[in-house]
């Protein structure tokens, strides 16, 4: 797919459909973080979210997902090593993980698309700062998502904070346009340059999302062939925001 040609541009009326679609995947998000404590497992997380996405009349985005096979659970549940994509299942929670949830909703035709990672309690001082500041490099980016700046604006944001506080931004996995399909253009990496790549117009709706690990900027696929992990088995974090681009200020859809 050549994402730079798969840009939409949204009417008003699919901004509201948007809107909604962010809604209910900010109140599945809101449910199961909720619930996250030492004893859960995976699978029980999992299961709420759909039972919230589906209580709305929307369905889960990810669930079937095309990859090496398809995608088997509604939300991505990743643990301290796990940067995405993790699958849901028997693993239980224990004091101290890092727990990144992604999930996607999708609404009348329409995708909504958010993550935020937490620390089970008790959680290390290590543990608090990688999220504080990932979670804080995701507003920086999103500052940046304004009629005509360029991607590489957001990208190089994200990128610096980053950096600056000692962390590293993966280069594997990217940023996206959201719509009507999950991945639409414009791709939007975590590291870039100022001034450079597509310039962002009013009608965009793209997904940030940076991805941040401690040791190395590196990963890997573990064999389920979808859970990606830091190569070097350190900490990891993930939040991310379906995001509008206006004539002003950029509106977070998935807002909680």
């Amino acid at each position: 797919m050549s994402w730079e040609r798969n840009i939409v541009i949204k009417t008003a009326e699919e901004i509201e459909i948007m809107r909604i679609a962010g809604r209910i995947n900010a109140e599945a998000l809101q449910t199961v973080k909720a619930m996250v404590r030492p004893g859960i497992t995976t699978a029980a997380l999992d299961a709420v979210a759909e039972e919230v996405i589906r209580s709305h009349g929307a369905i889960p985005a990810f669930k079937g997902y095309p990859g090496p096979y398809p995608y088997p659970a509604t939300l991505t549940v990743s643990i301290n090593d796990e940067l995405v994509h993790g699958i849901p299942g028997t693993r239980i929670l224990r004091p101290g993980d890092i727990v990144s949830i992604d999930c996607g909703t999708v609404y009348d035709g329409f995708v909504g698309d958010s993550a935020f990672s937490m620390v089970v309690e008790p959680a290390s001082e290590e543990a608090l700062r990688l999220l504080e500041v990932t979670e804080n490099s995701l507003y920086v980016g999103i500052a940046k998502m304004k009629v005509g700046n360029r991607v590489g604006d957001v990208s190089a944001a994200v990128q610096k904070y980053v950096e600056s506080h000692g962390y590293y931004v993966t280069r594997e996995y990217t940023g996206h346009g959201v719509g009507r399909d999950m991945h639409e253009g414009p791709m939007v990496p975590n590291y870039g340059r100022d001034g450079h790549g597509l310039r962002l117009r009013a009608g965009m709706t793209i997904a940030i999302e940076p991805m941040v690990l401690i040791g190395t900027p590196k990963t890997r696929v573990l064999p389920d062939q979808w859970t990606v992990v830091s190569a070097d088995g350190s900490l990891t974090a993930h939040f991310e925001h379906s995001v509008l681009v206006t004539d002003g200020e950029p509106e977070i859809l998935t807002a909680w």
